[in-house]
Order: C-alpha cells, then structure tokens, then sequence
C-alpha cells in the first residue's frame, strides 16, 4: 500500500485514549468503575458505594461491539467481522472501558511486549457508533473530515486525508503530530455495521508506523467495509438509524424507571425477519435500567423490513432519555480531495 495515495478520514482519537481511563486484562469488575474485588476494602465513614452504569445484552451468544478478543497475536472481533494479525511480540495489556454514552468504544489497545527491544509504539482500535455521535457527521468519511478541522493548535496535519486500500477494501488515512512530544498519529478509518471503525498508530518512529500499515494488508474484513457506507447486509442486519418510530413500530412498550437518573440509555437491537427484537445491547445502563429495558423492549413489534421482495433483518439504535452531549447541528463537511 502507498501511503501517497491516501482519502479523508479520521477522528483525533488520540484524545479517546486520553480521555477514558484503562483496567489491567482479566482484572475483576464491580460495577463500571474498574475497580478489583474489593470485599476486603474498608468503606470509609459517610462514602455511599454505588454499582456504576455498564454494558450488556440480552443473550451471550450474539457478538457485541465490545466483544473481540486478542489470543496469539491476533485480535478478532465477530461483530465487525475483523481479523487483525499483529506483528510478533506485540500484546494487549490493557482492557478498553465500557463503551461511552455516545457510543465509543475502545476495542484494544495493544504494545510491544519488554522483550521486544527497541520497538516503541501504541495500536488502538476504536469505534464510533454513527446512530448515537454527537458530531455532525452521518458516516466514517464525514467524521474524519471534522476531525481534520477540528484539530487542536498543539498538533499539525501531517498527511493530509486521503483514501486508500487495507486488504482490498477502502479506507480513509490521514496523520497528524505533535511537534513539542515529536510523536505522529497514523489514522485509517472506514465503517462497519454504522459505525467507524478506527486503527490508530502512533510511535515516535515514522519507519515502524510505516511497516505497521503495510502489516494491515494481512487483515480480513467484511465486504461492507466503506468510509462512505458499511450499513451491513449480507453477514450482517441492514442497520438504520432512527428505524424505530411509529410508522414501522406494531407495538410498544415504555420502559418505566422505578428510580430517576439523569443518564442516557443508548441501545442497540436486531429486528428478526417476522419483525421481533432477537436481541438487546445496552451500551451504557445502571443494572435496573438494564432490566426494565431489556423487558419493555422484548414487547416490541417491528413490520417485517423488506429488501427485494423479502424480510431481511434490520438493526438500529434507540437512545432512551436525554443525551449527555446533544447532536451539534449539522454543518457542510469539508469535501475531501
């Protein structure tokens, strides 16, 4: 692959790593704070301890965002149907943090290991949600253009957005850095399922971030994979946004919260063929949340969605209460050159 001939894309997710804090692999949690065990902590006098907003779904079968896996060098992940061979030596040290209430997640974040000498640098897989980011984009491409110009004053573009290929599929690639820490930012970015799935590379050594783009040849991806597109099909629900409203809807049932919270509750469902929720994915929700959603949601009836004379099934997003951040309102977006 030529870096010369790479569109617009990314996200300055370098503040995504920044900004959400990290647990050791394998660490035990207690509710979202990743916090360890702490049956043998001593909760100070006046300190009320409570269990933290989390992910979960309605069944441990289907694959959920945060779901992939690191084994033998290979980060995998059903969802988005993604296999990433990484080079040997490299690892996962650290577990992402739940995915936000605007739909980010941190997949993996992965590092040489100490026996890899010399060799310095940082692999982050991350995903944006598109049915529930506050930035006014409607897909992968539009969000990278935003990025680009939207980059803080401490960093310079690099590279400029540019598209290019990753295993036969399209990508956007841009790269930023920061001249006072001398590291550079390799972004590609493309969308999976409404959501922009992001590698971003960074090292203070250009040479290594180089070699770690040709190695992304080696990955597989789903056929959908587009920074204009990737709205599933095929392997995957067609996924819409804002597919839940009167006009599909049969039946529906509110959810009623016993206790009052001010939080938002982005969900994620997958609409069978006949029409019924087969499946729930809370992003982020207080356990009792969780229990009166997942129960109001299994009472849904969608009209069966059809695609070409037959009912194919669909996956959309419902955000129940107010958001955190609401949506900017949407401006032009760069045209990418």
């Amino acid at each position: 692959m030529n870096l010369r001939f790479l569109v617009p894309v990314v996200y300055a997710l370098s503040s995504i790593a920044a900004a959400q804090t990290v647990a050791p692999v394998n660490a035990p949690k207690n509710g979202g704070d990743f916090s360890s065990n702490a049956s043998g902590a001593k909760v100070p006098t006046g300190v009320i301890l409570v269990k933290g907003a989390w992910s979960s779904a309605s069944d441990s079968t289907t694959p959920v965002p945060e779901g992939g896996t690191m084994r033998d060098n290979l980060y995998a992940n059903d969802y988005f149907g993604i296999s990433y061979p990484m080079p040997a030596g490299w690892t996962e040290i650290y577990e992402g943090p739940p995915p936000s209430e605007s739909g980010r997640y941190v997949l993996a974040q992965l590092s040489p290991t100490e026996t890899t000498k010399g060799t310095h640098g940082i692999v982050l897989i991350t995903a944006q949600d598109m049915f529930f980011d506050p930035q006014p984009a409607a897909n992968a491409l539009e969000l990278v253009t935003y990025s680009r110009d939207h980059l803080q004053a401490d960093y310079k573009v690099e590279i400029p957005p540019s598209t290019t290929k990753v295993a036969d599929r399209p990508f956007t690639f841009f790269a930023y850095w920061s001249p006072v820490a001398q590291l550079h930012w390799y972004v590609l970015a493309t969308e999976i399922r409404c959501h922009a799935v992001e590698i971003v590379l960074s090292s203070q050594d250009t040479k290594l971030l180089e070699h770690l783009v040709v190695d992304m040849d080696h990955m597989n991806l789903p056929a959908e994979a587009n920074p204009s597109a990737g709205t599933g099909g095929g392997q995957f629900p067609i996924c819409i946004k804002d597919y839940a409203t009167d006009e599909n809807l049969i039946t529906r049932v509110d959810p009623v919260f016993a206790q009052r919270r001010f939080n938002p509750v982005p969900v994620r469902i997958i609409i069978d063929k006949t029409g019924s929720v087969k499946h729930i994915h809370l992003l982020s929700a207080f356990p009792d949340q969780a229990k009166v959603v997942t129960d109001a949601l299994r009472q849904w009836k969608f009209k069966p969605y059809m695609q070409g004379g037959k009912p194919v099934e669909v996956e959309t997003g419902i955000l129940f209460g107010s958001p955190q951040f609401p949506a900017r309102l949407k401006s032009s977006a760069s045209a990418v050159e």
